[in-house]
């Protein structure tokens, strides 16, 4: 994993940053989902370019990501803009996850897509490796300077050269629930780890199952871990196991591992149980919190603000039916862990260019901003693009917080330990969640799986 020292941040920052997302989210949490706020701007679509595109008559290219669904569509009126403006052809290409291995399967077959969305620093890092990756061109990189904070930045170079734009972000430290089945229960937002318990156990009284986990899609589960290990372990300690500079049998991973089978260990907590979760794919997850009036599935639902597009897809209204707290304190401080997706180039022309330099303005991210269920990174999209209270306030507590987050763990680690499905990190925590009381067992698979893919042993 690529060390970089902009990455390393301070509790006190983080810290900070989750008391502004709390404090932000306890005044909008009651708020519609359908509000448009006016603040006297308007947004670069509508009062014109904000960044300069050459013409591309005749150009065509081929886009890459692992989006579905709503968020693929979304998407593709980005592109459209793009097409309207340039002339150029896009082509929206579905990939499999790990997409590394999808594109790969698409170079040696010499078809390689012209960008690619990579979901992780370390597929941008075995991108640039096996020089599959171009460097972004001067015109991108003035964009991305002038858009985005310093580390949102850093995070798409290696070696000191800027691969990636970081066209999407996410706020991977929520809980979303059911507002009726709070209300049902006497039950309240936690702010810490106990008070997370002493609600669900309210839910569970009163009937309704407390969590729902999405755990046929591994991510989910890497995230879960993220977030109580960062609050309880520290900034400093996720900086060393992301780096794999301390082992996965440190005694910081056996306390996040014991802390999370209070949760998943604990009889009926879980729909499903633990089968049931492990063939439970993530939008279902969602759904299922919020459909079924006021006896859903579950009670609560863990995952970033993108949940959201999948709330959509029910009845439930975000800010009325459907609420939102952040993830509660397990150790000192609340956690702040995002993610995000990069645009990189893989085969470099004026248009691949041109394109880079379009997802890296304000103009392409506020097109989707708008239709919601995204996050942009890039500084200068106008709050009020956001179409809902609890959106802006999410948006606006990421700019605000500058450099100051965490990013994904398993997102920076080898997509052979954190990003490939039925492997690693994935399948580990997939076990974890079928044996709780595991906690050793897991602690030696994960640090077997991880010194294979880190190639390191310490």
């Amino acid at each position: 994993m690529r060390s970089n020292s902009n990455t390393i941040r301070t509790n006190r920052a983080v810290t900070t940053f989750a008391a502004l997302l709390a404090g932000a989210l306890a005044l909008t949490a009651c708020s519609g989902s359908d509000d448009k706020k006016d603040d006297g701007g308007s947004s670069a679509t509508e009062s014109g370019s904000t960044v300069s595109l050459p013409k591309l008559n005749g150009a065509s290219l081929e886009v890459a990501a692992v989006w579905t669904g709503t968020e693929q569509k979304n998407f593709k009126q980005v592109l459209a803009e793009f097409e309207k403006r340039t002339g150029a052809k896009v082509t929206f290409v579905p990939a499999q996850d790990p997409i590394i291995n999808f594109l790969g399967s698409k170079i040696a077959g010499g078809q390689p897509p012209d960008i690619a969305l990579l979901p992780q620093p370390g597929a941008i890092k075995q991108a640039v490796d096996k020089k599959w990756a171009k460097p972004l061109g001067a015109d991108a990189v003035k964009e991305l300077q002038k858009n985005y904070s310093q580390g949102w930045q850093d995070i798409g170079k290696v070696g000191g050269k800027q691969y990636g734009v970081y066209y999407k972000a996410a706020n991977k430290s929520l809980i979303w629930y059911n507002a009726k089945a709070f209300e049902g229960a006497g039950a309240k937002e936690p702010k810490t780890w106990q008070d997370l318990l002493k609600t669900a156990q309210s839910v569970y009284d009163s009937g309704i199952t407390p969590f729902s986990v999405g755990g046929a899609d591994g991510w989910t589960l890497t995230d879960w871990f993220e977030n109580v290990y960062l609050s309880q372990a520290g900034p400093e300690k996720y900086d060393q196991l992301a780096q794999h500079k301390i082992k996965w049998t440190d005694p910081s991973v056996k306390q996040a591992l014991t802390t999370l089978a209070q949760i998943w260990g604990k009889k009926d907590y879980v729909a499903g149980g633990a089968k049931g979760a492990l063939q439970t794919e993530f939008p279902a997850s969602v759904t299922q919190t919020f459909t079924g009036g006021d006896q859903p599935k579950a009670a609560m639902v863990y995952e970033g603000d993108f949940a959201q597009v999948n709330i959509g897809d029910t009845k439930a209204k975000v800010g009325t039916d459907a609420k939102v707290f952040p993830f509660p304190a397990v150790g000192s401080s609340a956690p702040v862990v995002s993610g995000g997706d990069a645009a990189v180039i893989l085969k470099d022309s004026k248009a691949a260019q041109a394109l880079a330099t379009f997802l890296a303005s304000p103009d392409a991210a506020s097109i989707q901003a708008k239709l919601g269920g995204y996050l942009s990174p890039n500084k200068s999209v106008p709050n009020s693009d956001y179409p809902n209270e609890v959106q802006r306030t999410i948006a606006k507590a990421l700019i605000s917080s500058g450099d100051d987050f965490r990013f994904d763990m398993s997102d920076q680690a080898p997509q052979a330990f954190g990003g490939t499905p039925g492997k690693g990190e994935w399948k580990d925590l997939q076990d974890f969640l079928m044996n709780p009381k595991d906690v050793a067992g897991t602690q030696a698979k994960l640090e077997k799986d991880a010194a294979a893919a880190y190639g390191n042993g310490s």
